[in-house]
């Protein structure tokens, strides 16, 4: 079993802002399979289950613990599930990116991102695949105001390919593994800068 966690802020005023892009790539890849979103009993997040052709079963999941705090969700989770690090993909925003790049890592520090450091915290490793979506710093904003903040239409546009490219890159992931996720989505994404 692979596990896929999209990190955001639960809530409806959070839905469609700049650090919600890893809860929209999941859901994206809950809606390309027909999956249905499920709340967990034992872990506080929202969970749905895919099958790809030719991969492992693949557990998505949006922690609603908001951002400071994904860890609480995603640690109990692998340790109840016997799942170790390399069983992990994680998918976040990245102020330090343009908006609109997409790169998968293998492994790395958090980066100044407060979901990412909970994680790193709660399974005590950061050797796990993680996919960052560039979301700019903004014109001037501070960045917490930036983040926290809905896209533009005209962002939506490059935006909306983006969040498609990151599930793409999750399922490669999930099917054949990271070399293979980096060598197809960096590329792309760094020819598109």
């Amino acid at each position: 079993m692979k596990l896929v966690v999209g990190l955001g802020n639960p809530g409806r005023e959070y839905e469609r802002t700049r650090h919600n892009v890893g809860f929209l790539a999941v859901e994206e890849m809950a809606r390309r399979s027909g999956a249905a979103w499920r709340r967990s009993l034992r872990f506080p997040a929202r969970m749905a289950t895919i099958r790809p052709a030719d991969g492992p079963e693949t557990l998505l999941m949006e922690p609603l613990t908001y951002m400071n705090a994904s860890g609480d969700a995603v640690g109990p989770l692998l340790r109840k599930r016997g799942l170790t690090p390399d069983d992990l993909l994680v998918i976040f925003d990245d102020a330090d990116l343009p908006a609109g790049a997409l790169r998968v890592r293998p492994f790395g520090g958090p980066g100044g991102h407060n979901g990412m450091r909970s994680i790193i915290a709660a399974i005590g490793s950061d050797r796990f695949a993680r996919i960052r979506i560039g979301i700019g710093r903004g014109g001037g904003a501070e960045l917490v105001e930036h983040v926290l903040a809905s896209f533009t239409p005209d962002e939506w546009k490059t935006m909306d390919d983006t969040i498609r490219r990151g599930a793409d890159a999750a399922l490669c992931w999930a099917v054949e593994g990271i070399e293979p996720a980096m060598n197809r989505f960096n590329r792309r994404s760094e020819q598109q800068e």
